[in-house]
């Protein structure tokens, strides 16, 4: 049983392939795809959030990277959630799901309608 059909994505690829490498490359793949899909809507939502979820994560690091000991802790802990959430993110794009983060997945969207 298959569910509904994604619309085809400018790019050649099948959307939920191209989905998935939105997230591959972090921000710069985001980017890429984000520059030139022109018809998926699926492809520049994924796009929108891997930027959006990139530059999160970056601040967030860079922010804890200041603070002495109790940040460094804190990051070790967040950086395999980190790879575990890229993991998760790249396999629901791959099986064609609109995976919204909490509040990141919701401004991905509306930026991502701007393009």
């Amino acid at each position: 049983m298959h569910g509904p059909q994604l619309p085809k994505s400018s790019t050649g690829l099948d959307p939920k392939a191209a989905g998935l490498l939105c997230y591959l490359g972090s921000f710069v793949t985001g980017i890429i795809f984000l520059m030139i899909e022109k018809n998926s809507r699926f492809v520049k939502f994924h796009a929108m959030q891997s930027i959006v979820v990139t530059a999160t994560l970056f601040v967030i690091h860079f922010l804890l990277g200041i603070i002495p000991f109790i940040g460094w802790l804190i990051s070790l802990f967040i950086t395999p959630l980190a790879f575990i959430l890229w993991i998760v993110l790249m396999l629901t794009a791959l099986q064609g799901k609109w995976f919204k983060l909490p509040i990141i997945g919701d401004f991905a969207e509306q930026q991502a309608d701007k393009f």
